[in-house]
C-alpha cells in the first residue's frame, strides 16, 4: 500500500530506473572448476546473491560443462563436471574447457573473466591431472585456487605446499564458505570470503565491476565505496545546475537527478527493494504529493537547519545548496542500503518503518552539519571554486585539463548581465539526461524572469 500523500510515479520511477540500470550492466562470467563434492555450489551461493548455483537455469554447453544463468541477473556461471572420473573422461573435460575458454562458439564467443578452481583443503592433495588442467586454464584466463572447508593448521599447511609448487595462478585462498559446527556449542565461523571477493574485483575489467558489485554479498564496504563514486558525479552535476541558478520555487528540477542517483545506488547494492520500502524512505524525507514538494522540502531544510548559510539568494537555489542537499541525500541513502545488505547477509529483516526512521535521522544530521559535513568537505576539491560571493555575476566553465572540474571566475558586477554557463560536457552524456533537461528548463525560467 502506498503511503498517504506519496506520488506513486516517484516511487515507481526509482524502482524502474534501478531495474534498468541492472539490465545495462555487463555481466561477469565466472567458471567454477573442481571435482564433484568439493563445495563449488556452497562457495558460489555464499559469495553471490540469488543462490544462482542452486536456482539458476542450467544449459549444457558440452557433456561435462554447463552454463548457469538467471533472467536480469548480471552473473553467469560455467560449471565443470567429471574431473573425478577416469583419465579418458578427464581428457575430454580438458578439451571442452579449452574450447570454451578459447572460442565459446555456442554462446557467441562470450568471454570468461576468471576461474575459481576448488579443492577440498581436508584432502591435502592435488593430482597431476589437476595441475595440468590449471596450467592449461591459466594460459587463457586468470585462475584463483580456492581451498574449500579450510579448517585449522592442516589447511594452512596445504596452502603453503601449493604455493611452493609455483603454479601459474593469481592466488590461493583458504575459505570456509559457511559456519561449520564441531560440537553442539562450538562452531567454526565462515572465513576467507572477503579476501576472495577483493582479489576478484581487482582482476575483472572495469566495465564488469558494477555487475560484480551488484552480485557479491560479502564485502558491503566495497559496495559503499562503489556507490559513493556515483554520488560524487551527481553532486558535481547538481552543483553545476545551481549556477544557473534555479528559482527556489522550482527546486523540483534537482529531483530527477537525485532520483536517478538513488536508482544507481540501488542497482550497485543489489539489495531487495520493494515499493513499500521505497515509499517509506521517500516519505521519511518529505515526499508528499509530487517531486516538486520533495525538491522544495529538501532545499528548505538546508535553510532551516543551516541558518545564514547563504544557500538561497534572491529566491534562487545556489550550486552549494544543490550540492549539499544531493550529498546528504546520496550518502544517507548509501548507509540505509548498507544496513539492508548486512541484514540480508545475516538473514534478518529490518522493518521499513525502522529504515525510514534511520534514513530521516541520517539525512537530518548531514543537513544540520551543512558545509562542515565530512562527506561534503571531501567533495569540495572537485568544485574548484574561487573568489566572489553568491551575489556576484559569475562565469562557469570546464577546466581545460580535466573537464570534470568546475571553476568559477569572478567577473565585474553588472545589473543586466546574465551568467554564461558552460557546463562540463562529460556529465551530460548518457547517464544523466535529467541534468540536460534541468539546464534547459532553468535557463528558460531565467530568461523569462529577466524579460
Amino acid at each position: 500500500m502506498v503511503g498517504k500523500g506519496i506520488k506513486v510515479d516517484l516511487i515507481s520511477e526509482l524502482l524502474d530506473q534501478s531495474q534498468e540500470e541492472v539490465k545495462k550492466m555487463k555481466p561477469i562470467n565466472i567458471m567454477v572448476a573442481g571435482k564433484t563434492g568439493v563445495g563449488k555450489s556452497t562457495l558460489i551461493n555464499s559469495l553471490f546473491r540469488e543462490n544462482l548455483a542452486t536456482t539458476g537455469i542450467g544449459e549444457p554447453i558440452t557433456k561435462h560443462l554447463q552454463r548457469i544463468a538467471k533472467k536480469d541477473i548480471p552473473l553467469v556461471l560455467y560449471d565443470t563436471r567429471g574431473l573425478e572420473l577416469d583419465q579418458e573422461v578427464q581428457e575430454s573435460v580438458k578439451n571442452e574447457i579449452e574450447e570454451t575458454l578459447t572460442t565459446n562458439k555456442k554462446f557467441g564467443g562470450e568471454r570468461i573473466h576468471l576461474i575459481y578452481y576448488c579443492i577440498n583443503a581436508n584432502t591435502s592433495r592435488i593430482e597431476p591431472a589437476e595441475i595440468e588442467l590449471i596450467q592449461l586454464m591459466a594460459k587463457k584466463v586468470p585462475v584463483l585456487i580456492v581451498l574449500t572447508q579450510s579448517i585449522g593448521s592442516k589447511a594452512i599447511e596445504f596452502k603453503e605446499y601449493l604455493e611452493d609448487k609455483k603454479l601459474p595462478v593469481i592466488g590461493i585462498f583458504n575459505v570456509m564458505a559457511q559456519p561449520y559446527p564441531i560440537y553442539e556449542t562450538v562452531t567454526i565461523p565462515k572465513s576467507g570470503l572477503t579476501h576472495l571477493i577483493q582479489a576478484t574485483f581487482v582482476l575483472i575489467p572495469e566495465e564488469n565491476r558494477n555487475a560484480f558489485t551488484n552480485m557479491q554479498q560479502v564485502d558491503i564496504a566495497q559496495k559503499m565505496k562503489r556507490a559513493r563514486k556515483w554520488v560524487k558525479k551527481y553532486v558535481i552535476s547538481t552543483f553545476s545546475v545551481g549556477f544557473i541558478p534555479i528559482p527556489f520555487s522550482d527546486a523540483t528540477l534537482l529531483v530527477p537527478m537525485q532520483i536517478t542517483m538513488m536508482a544507481h545506488i540501488t542497482a550497485v547494492f543489489g539489495v531487495s527493494m520493494d515499493k513499500a520500502t521505497v515509499t517509506a524512505l521517500i516519505g521519511a524525507v518529505g515526499g508528499t504529493t509530487s517531486a516538486t514538494f520533495l525538491g522544495r522540502y529538501l532545499t528548505a531544510n538546508v535553510l532551516k537547519l543551516v541558518p545564514g548559510a547563504g544557500s538561497v539568494v534572491g529566491g534562487s537555489v545556489s550550486g552549494v545548496t544543490a550540492a549539499l542537499v544531493t550529498t546528504a541525500l546520496g550518502m544517507s541513502y548509501i548507509e540505509i542500503l548498507a544496513v539492508m545488505a548486512r541484514s540480508e547477509q545475516k538473514g534478518i529483516t529490518v522493518s521499513k518503518e525502522d529504515l525510514a526512521r534511520l534514513f530521516k535521522q541520517k539525512l537530518g544530521s548531514r543537513l544540520k552539519q551543512g558545509t562542515s559535513n565530512e562527506d561534503f568537505k571531501a567533495l569540495l576539491p572537485q568544485f574548484k571554486t574561487t573568489g566572489g560571493s553568491e551575489n556576484d555575476n559569475t562565469e562557469v566553465s570546464a577546466s581545460g585539463a580535466n573537464a570534470n572540474e568546475v571553476t568559477v571566475d569572478t567577473i565585474p558586477k553588472h545589473p543586466k548581465r546574465s551568467r554564461r554557463i558552460v557546463l562540463p560536457t562529460p556529465l551530460l552524456k548518457g547517464w544523466d539526461k535529467g541534468l540536460a533537461n534541468a539546464v534547459r528548463l532553468a535557463k528558460g525560467l531565467r530568461r523569462k524572469k529577466e524579460k
